[in-house]
Parts: C-alpha cells; structure tokens; sequence
C-alpha cells in the first residue's frame, strides 16, 4: 500500500483523571519498521494496543490501510493485523499445536495444519507442539505468541517487546522475521527496551515520554543522536 498504513490523530486514553495517552499523532508508511521508545509507564503498551484496537481511545482516531480502524470494517481489518503484547492470546490448557489450528480456523486458512506446523518449526517448538501451553517456560510461550502472530501472514505487526522472554538464538530468529517484513514491503510497529536491537531494526523512530510522542526522526536513528534525544526528552542519562 502507498502511503500511510498507520495513522493516528489527537490520541488520547485516561485511566479515571489520569491521562495514559495525552494527544498523540503517529504515522507509519506502508514498508516501513517503526519502533516506539521510552521509560516505563510512558504509555507505549495502551498505543500499541489502541493501534492494534484492542483497546478504544478516550478521544482522537486511527486509521489502518486508510480505513477508521472502529469502524463498521473493523473485523475485515483486523484479519491483516498480527499482535504481540505482554497477553499471550493462547489457551493454556490446550497444545501449542491445538492453539495455533485454533486461529488457522479463525482466519480460515485452507493450508491451517501446514501453517502451523510451519511456524511451529520456526519458533523452535516443533518438539513441544503436543504439550499443554501451561507446561511451556516464559520463552516458549512467548515464541508461540510470536508464531500465533505470523500465522496468517499479516500485512501489519504490532510487536510490543518482542524480545521479552527469548534466548539469544530466538531473538536473532525474531530478528529474521523482521527483515523478512521489510524485504516483502509489508510494514511493523514495534515497542522494545532493546535499544541497539530496535535502532537496528527500525526506520524510524519515536520517542513517547508521559503519553507524549516528544521526539521522532526522520529516518534511522543514529545511536548517537538518539541516545541525546532520549536523555533531553525523558530526562535520564
């Protein structure tokens, strides 16, 4: 898609008097890696869940592929979208494998055993897809989340610290998923405290401080440069 994938306006998400989210404006291009930087509790988790519309903004609106993300073609729009946040999504009593042909039927894949079984292998599970999920380590759930995520071949991912979790070997193969995104014009948003990893990886990138993006650039962030940016924007070393 030419133009903006991703496009926020004025978003603004309050938690009783407190503003979580105070008038953010976002914009990704279609192709681009984007990633979203800063300190805990800066908001990125509610951003990354409104953008993927798990989560209705207080006031302000989005738009994904040029279409209002709440809108009546909200379900049509999320079947593009793969999500990864601190929420699994999977069904702890069921086999990784039961899980994943469980959104293979969902996203009414024809090829939904291949798939799986697929992205199984990928993640590093193939030996463990007859287990319960609740028997899986952190790592192992949290790289299930990830093939639960590439499934069905989304055209947009909102990866919200996707290297929570993993070992060194995972991480490079999430790695791998990344460049794989941009080398097939397809476009990701990704929040992660990994920031050689995510200067790396991305773009662009934002730097988002008490609900407030206060920062962008304006194409690959130089270590450097942003290292400054953050220091003057949030105030740390």
């Amino acid at each position: 898609m030419k133009g903006p994938v991703v496009e926020a306006h004025a978003l603004v998400r309050r938690r009783g008097s407190t503003a979580v989210l105070a008038g953010v404006d976002l914009r990704v291009r279609g192709g681009e890696i984007v990633g979203v930087f800063g300190p805990n509790g800066a908001g990125k988790t509610t951003l990354v869940r409104i953008l993927a519309t798990l989560l209705s903004p207080t006031a302000g609106n989005v738009t994904l592929f040029g279409e209002d993300a709440f809108g009546p073609n909200g379900p049509r729009i999320r079947r593009r979208l793969g999500v990864v946040t601190h929420e699994s999504f999977l069904y702890p009593d069921l086999t990784g494998t039961e899980n994943l042909l469980f959104y293979a039927r969902l996203y009414g894949l024809r090829d939904g055993p291949a798939r799986a079984s697929e992205v199984m292998a990928w993640a590093g599970l193939g030996e463990h897809g007859s287990r319960p999920v609740r028997a899986y380590s952190r790592g192992m759930v949290q790289r299930l989340s990830l093939a639960r995520a590439l499934l069905h071949d989304p055209d947009l991912l909102f990866l919200d610290e996707p290297f929570s979790g993993l070992d060194a070997a995972a991480a490079v193969a999430v790695e791998g998923v990344l460049e794989r995104v941009r080398s097939q014009g397809k476009t990701a948003l990704l929040t992660t405290h990994d920031v050689d990893r995510g200067l790396r990886l991305t773009d662009r990138v934002y730097i988002l401080s008490r609900g407030r993006l206060v920062w962008e650039s304006s194409g690959p962030a130089h270590p450097d440069a942003f290292a400054e940016a953050y220091r003057r924007a949030v105030g740390t070393g």
